[in-house]
């Protein structure tokens, strides 16, 4: 009832925010084009005369606010094409609109030839939501890397789980479970775990594969971020921000079909239009459905279908006031794709192997039966409204809702070696006898235990309001640009986990039925014996207050300087156990500074980021003194430089960062801890994106992470962190369109992702355990036109056998084709 009740309220407060007083100013819109009809992007638009104007977005619409009533000229400029002006009469409370038509021009730029939005067409020079202002990369003085809609159709990709791979430093570690509350795909980014909770800035959950049919662009942004983001939603290794698509004024869009290997199959559609004659009211609808099987024993053992419906509307009754209500709708059904752990006593010499592709298990092979099935489900609504209150400071209101819900089975399964499979049986049998003498270690692997961890009504809620007050104004001569915001986020979870080991079976062995672990047998196994539950119930409060300043010293050089004050309000419940109610108060302080040698091209940066974390336990101390945490802390500090050269057709960041995590509790005794353990990880990164011919564009990025526990445990002291992924990883992509010609928008690309080796077991009692280094092949071919679009591509072009792991060893899809035909209108 109070979901429903926060429901209605969310939709009744966004829409009566509309002002009710008259205005003096008006607005002018538009849309710019090229001569073949595609979409100019990062294009200047102008009042001439007044000190107004706008860039095009990546549909190459413009809105100039805050235009006093008259009639003016509009110029709209870019390097490698003609200047173009109109006139225009503006009303008081009425939009013009004004689109262009621009012409290629050689005269400013020979070996520019600009096609479908920009030269660079991968590059996206500017932000909204890093920073929480607008602020180009050249100015922000922190690292982040976008990938945008373009290089996601020309690589013919559908998840933000694929568009990740675009992502210098960021690598996979586990796909979407679809489990309630924790179920969405894992990365390690800067050797931290981090997960995609952030939609538009604000929260944003989905626990299950996150389709990218209304993905505009994912931002990941690198390191601490609490001070703008808190630390709810983010890692110590940053976050992803996944940026939607808009409605605009005009009507159009497309549907796709596709089709390929393992049963893939896939309908989508993205419909826009305006809805009143004024076209102050547009509607636009996002949705895809999609169905695969798992590439292990194809069409009996695994599945995943995904429907995805994502509407929104936007109304701007006038030029300063915008509200936009969206949602996003995902459901899913799937059998899990297959987990591999070792048990925390197992030990790589009791193994006889400690590397994935050593494992005598078959690669292609599924240990499981049909009928082991989750359901899950996502339910995101927001609403944004946006109100300009003068011409230098703008007011912005967020209200979101997440909920995510799923019920049904989740197998996995442990590696049990034949020594841990012999004590295990002794100390059943004699649980005070011990290891016997002379018991005889035997190396190698004959079993597998298969277990299910079960959710039943489970559900995590979300629910957060923040508020925005963005400046531009200067004050003493200087330009300051300042964001103050408040925010409230409530997290509220009902997790229940159920289940246990199911049974044990061989393996290496030629013709063994392992559809035995299946629905029916996990029913049974519960009629005969209850299992065990693990709920999670628990309610947590965040009330935040934050600012942040950028501030021009010169033209050349700009500081920022920000700060968020967090008041923590735990209500307790069960993480398994009791969980008493405790408050706590932390400060996230951001500094950064930015040197311009060349404006506009060259950026030397520097930046000191903080994040924290609240452990919510107590201990006892080595006096066996109870103790209460205090919030665990992470600070960077990060230096490089960001090019943006050639009139755009280079842009690059390089940067060193060293992050340091303080107050890790670490154990002492079995009875004992203390919180002064660290960890210490840096690293540097390279981010590439370039047009150097005329149709040839490249995407690249380089990672190096090096990430070591320090001041703990003797098991772990001195080690890479088991969850910190590969130490190098790098990423790639090349491809051509022809500009021009009869064959103009005939392309093809090929790139692909390399990972070193793994180490995802990495102690003194459980050894080291690798998943080995891999290189994973992309490539695509596409025809686009104005009105269609055909392209296939294929995935894992080589059939390269490797893994991904949290801790655990997944096998990954071997080759696979897909073909699509999309319809423009």
């Amino acid at each position: 009832m109070k979901t429903r009740l926060f429901h209605v309220l969310f939709f009744i407060l966004a829409l009566c925010a509309v002002p009710a007083w008259a205005q003096q100013t008006g607005s002018i819109a538009g849309r710019v084009t090229t001569t073949d009809g595609d979409a100019a992007e990062s294009v200047s638009v102008g009042v001439q005369g007044q000190p107004l104007g706008g860039i095009t977005d990546g549909e190459g619409r413009y809105y100039i606010n805050s235009v006093p009533a008259g009639t003016y000229t509009v110029v709209v400029s870019f390097v490698g094409l003609k200047p173009a002006q109109q006139q225009v009469t503006v009303e008081a409370g009425q939009r013009a609109k004004v689109d262009f038509r621009l012409a290629e021009s050689t005269a400013e730029l020979q070996e520019v030839i600009v096609q479908g939005a920009r030269t660079n067409k991968f590059n996206r020079s500017n932000s909204v939501d890093v920073a929480k202002m607008p602020l180009k990369n050249l100015e922000n003085p922190q690292v982040y890397a976008t990938v945008g809609k373009e290089l996601l159709t020309e690589q013919v990709v559908f998840s933000v789980e694929d568009a990740t791979r675009n992502v210098p430093g960021l690598q996979k570690m586990w796909d979407a479970t679809g489990r309630g509350g924790d179920g969405g795909a894992f990365y390690a980014s800067r050797g931290f775990v981090v997960s995609s909770q952030l939609r538009n800035g604000v929260a944003g959950n989905v626990t299950n594969t996150i389709d990218a049919v209304n993905l505009e662009k994912l931002e990941v942004i690198k390191g601490p971020s609490a001070t703008l983001y808190g630390s709810a939603l983010t890692s110590y290794g940053g976050l992803l921000n996944r940026v939607t698509k808009k409605p605009f004024e005009t009507f159009g869009g497309e549907v796709s079909v596709s089709g390929g290997s393992y049963g893939f199959h896939r309908v989508s559609a993205d419909v826009n239009t305006p809805l009143n004659a004024a076209k102050t009211l547009a509607f636009r609808l996002n949705t895809a459905y999609n169905y695969e099987d798992n590439f292990q024993n194809v069409g009996y053992a695994g599945y995943a279908k995904n429907l995805a419906i994502a509407p929104s509307l936007q109304f701007s009754p006038t030029d300063r006031l915008t509200i936009n209500l969206d949602a996003e709708i995902y459901r899913g059904s799937n059998i899990g794709k297959q987990l591999i752990y070792f048990n925390y006593r197992e030990n790589t010499q009791y193994l006889g192997f400690s590397r994935a592709d050593e494992a005598p298990l078959d690669y292609r092979q599924s240990y499981q039966g049909p009928g082991l099935t989750q359901d899950s489900r996502s339910t995101n609504l927001f609403a944004q409204v946006r109100y300009r209150i003068s011409p230098s400071f703008t007011s912005t209101t967020y209200l979101t809702s997440s909920r995510s819900y799923s019920q049904g089975k989740g197998p996995y399964f442990y590696l049990i070696s034949n020594t841990r499979y012999a004590l295990d049986s002794l100390e059943a049998a004699n649980p005070q006898a011990g290891i016997p003498p002379g018991f005889a270690r035997r190396p190698g692997v004959h079993h597998l235990d298969r277990a299910d961890q079960s959710t039943q009504n489970s559900h995590s809620d979300t629910y957060e309001v923040q508020q925005l007050f963005n400046g531009d104004f200067q004050l003493g001569g200087l330009r300051n640009r300042v964001v103050l915001g408040l925010d409230f986020l409530r997290i509220d979870s009902g997790l229940d986990f159920f289940g246990g080991t199911i049974d044990m079976v061989p393996v290496g062995v030629a013709g063994y039925d392992y559809r035995t672990f299946n629905g029916a047998a996990v029913d049974a196994a519960y009629a005969a014996a209850a299992p065990p539950h693990y709920p999670v119930t628990t309610k947590v409060n965040t009330y935040s207050a934050f600012a942040s300043d950028v501030l021009n010293l010169t033209d050349q050089l700009s500081v920022l300087a920000a700060v968020r004050v967090d008041r923590y309000d735990n209500n307790g419940g069960l993480v398994y156990f009791p969980v008493e109610s405790y408050k706590q108060t932390a400060v996230s302080p951001k500094f950064g500074l930015v040197y311009q040698p060349v404006k506009d091209r060259v950026a030397l940066f520097a930046n000191y980021q903080n994040s924290f974390r609240n452990l919510n336990t107590t201990y006892q101390d080595a006096g066996n003194q109870p103790r209460i945490t205090t919030p665990e802390r992470a600070n960077q500090v990060e230096a490089g430089v960001k090019l943006d050269a050639a009139g755009g057709r280079v842009s690059a960041t390089v940067s060193y960062y060293d992050i340091r995590v303080q107050n890790i509790l670490r154990t002492l005794t079995a009875t004992t801890s203390a919180q002064d353990g660290s960890q210490w990880s840096r690293g540097a990164e390279l981010n590439l994106t370039a047009n150097p011919l005329p149709g040839l564009n490249l995407v690249g990025g380089f990672a190096y992470n090096y990430s070591l526990v320090v001041d703990t445990n003797e098991d772990l002291n001195g080690r890479r962190p088991a969850t910190a992924s590969s130490p190098y990883l790098a990423n790639a992509w090349v491809s051509y369109r022809q500009p021009e010609g009869r064959l103009k928008g005939l392309g093809a690309g090929i790139g692909g992702n390399y990972a070193s080796d793994n180490k995802i077991l990495n102690s003194v009692s459980q050894g080291v355990f690798t998943l080995p280094a891999y290189t994973v092949l992309t490539a695509s071919i596409f025809y686009d036109q104005s009105k269609f679009r055909v392209s296939a591509k294929v995935d894992n072009l080589t059939d390269q056998k490797y893994w991904l792991g949290y801790t655990t060893l997944t096998p990954q899809k071997l080759r696979s084709i897909v073909g699509s035909v999309a319809y423009k209108f």
